[in-house]
């Protein structure tokens, strides 16, 4: 790969990491404001208050909008036909690297159980990268997710007895909800998982919360299950920052697979009221698009146009 074109490469996810640190995806920015002109309850919409001034503030300073930027994780569907396959791997390492160092991001890995800090985020394992092939595509799509420290706590994932069904699922999401919600900075997203075993719907789980809120799963049993528990999580009454009020997760996805009928395994990863996640596709020419952001992308073109402008003006003063 040509020297140009690797930098072109690697600058594209570096900014697309920087990016999603800063900006909330406009989902989950856009049910924040609407949860918080919902809230009724004082110190809920307090709370709601000092997040959105929150995203106002890394907004215009153009720094992370919290400083547990978290381990990044990537996650790639790559075309058979994407021709830059064989560097994806030491693209998205050293994008992760000068995006930390140069955002910055706060250095959040550190070596197994040595607990030294690498100090770029970057390490045996880090960033994670998991690949799926896209038959005849020539497009590489690249998701990405913080993962925090607060909101990893409430991670489970457990195989149920089969009787247990749908009811054992919620009780093993309520429970989790009400034991770990509080210290996973709410409202939450919640991915929900659904499999054979443990590490197919933790996996699946984690899918989950890479989905748009207000999608549903396609198959109608599921979909109707996600409403089920975004209503039930909904009732605890946990809501922003644990402080109580009338909603506690922002969206309930489950991502579900065909599974061995003994057993159902469920998964949970939660992200907090800060979901930082992103997505766009780089084409085979390394253009790109980003899918998650468009509206904040907007908003931030806007502002720059205008302070080139103010400047101007007072040049010509």
């Amino acid at each position: 790969m040509e020297e140009t074109l690797s930098s072109k490469f690697i600058k594209t996810v570096q900014d697309f990491t920087a990016m999603t640190g800063i900006y909330l995806p406009d989902d989950v920015e856009a049910r924040l404001r609407e949860m918080h002109d919902q809230e009724k309850i004082e110190n809920a919409k307090t709370m709601y208050e000092c997040m959105l001034t929150d995203l106002t503030l890394a907004k215009d300073l153009h720094r992370p909008l919290c400083q547990d930027t978290g381990v990044i994780q990537y996650f790639v569907e790559v075309g058979t036909e994407f021709p830059y396959q064989a560097e994806i791997a030491d693209v998205l390492v050293e994008a992760c690297r000068r995006a930390t160092l140069e955002t910055p991001l706060r250095p959040n890995v550190v070596e197994p159980l040595a607990e030294h800090n690498t100090g770029d985020n970057t390490g045996y394992g880090a960033p994670y990268i998991e690949y799926e092939l896209v038959p005849g595509s020539s497009d590489l799509r690249l998701r990405m997710y913080m993962a925090g420290g607060g909101c990893s706590l409430p991670g489970r994932s457990k195989v149920l007895m089969p009787l247990e069904g749908v009811e054992g699922v919620k009780k093993f999401v309520y429970q989790t909800i009400l034991d770990w919600g509080a210290n996973a900075c709410p409202p939450l997203c919640v991915g929900i998982g659904l499999g054979t075993c443990a590490a197919t719907s933790a996996m699946l789980s984690k899918k989950a919360l890479l989905r748009p809120l207000g999608t549903h799963s396609q198959y109608p049993e599921v979909a109707k299950l996600e409403e089920e528990i975004f209503e039930g999580l909904n009732s605890l009454g946990i809501a922003p920052l644990g402080f109580g009020g009338s909603q506690t997760v922002l969206g309930v996805n489950i991502e579900a697979a065909a599974h061995h009928p003994a057993t159902l395994g469920v998964g949970i990863s939660t992200g907090c009221w800060a979901t930082r996640r992103g997505d766009m596709i780089i084409h085979a020419d390394l253009s790109s698009e980003v899918l998650s952001h468009k509206k904040s992308l907007e908003q931030a073109t806007a502002s720059e146009d205008a302070a080139i402008g103010a400047t101007e003006s007072r040049e010509e003063v």
